[in-house]
């Protein structure tokens, strides 16, 4: 009998240990884990809670009414990067003003008419160039004939077609420098010239 008392004794203590043991392995394995979450819920979105409610004093809201014109010294400027310069090539005086400091023009508004020589010069030498190729296509055409009856040499009808062929050069040319000048209108030669706007927008030079 006391050896079994011992036995019964040993293993008693030898379980209570094993439990002992099992208990304390749980609690080290908790000891890093963070605490529970507490979820707190706020219907306003307005509303909070501070730690020292007693740092921050109230004050009323009281009514303020302001003014709906402000009066200031300034000065306005137009933005440089947006300015589009009005360019004119031919040289004259100006007849006729159709716009003002501070107008708002549209694309293609005659801002003044400009009466030049330039212009004058261009159309002369316009009206020049279409007769002279008038002429040189009446002798190719002349020219033409003649050669097919042999009446002239082959060097002679190849002139006549080169004559023409400089003509309409000459012509094309000088409806190109009525146009830069700024007269689009080659069938009413005219010394005066419109400058139009080249974009929308506000006369601010």
């Amino acid at each position: 009998m006391k050896v079994w008392k011992t036995i019964f004794l040993i293993l008693f203590a030898l379980l209570q240990a094993f439990v002992g043991g099992c208990r304390n392995a749980r609690e080290d394995a908790n000891a890093g884990a963070p605490p529970p979450l507490k979820v707190e819920h706020v219907e306003d979105s307005n509303l909070f809670e501070a730690e020292h409610p007693d740092q921050f004093p109230l004050a009323n809201a009281t009514e303020h009414v302001a003014t709906t014109e402000l009066k200031v010294t300034a000065t306005v400027n137009p933005d440089v990067s947006r300015n589009v310069p009005v360019i004119c090539l031919a040289t004259g005086r100006v007849v006729e003003i159709k716009a003002r400091l501070g107008d708002t023009v549209k694309k293609g508004q005659v801002l003044m008419r400009v009466q030049s020589a330039d212009i004058a010069g261009a159309f002369s030498d316009y009206q020049k160039a279409v007769a002279d190729e008038k002429l040189a296509r009446t002798q190719s055409e002349r020219a033409q004939i003649l050669y097919d009856k042999g009446a002239i040499s082959l060097n002679d009808f190849q002139v006549a077609q080169d004559n023409e062929t400089k003509a309409q050069v000459d012509v094309k040319t000088a409806a190109e420098k009525l146009r830069v000048l700024g007269n689009f209108d080659l069938d009413q030669p005219s010394p005066l010239v419109d400058i139009r706007a080249p974009v929308s927008g506000v006369i601010t030079d």
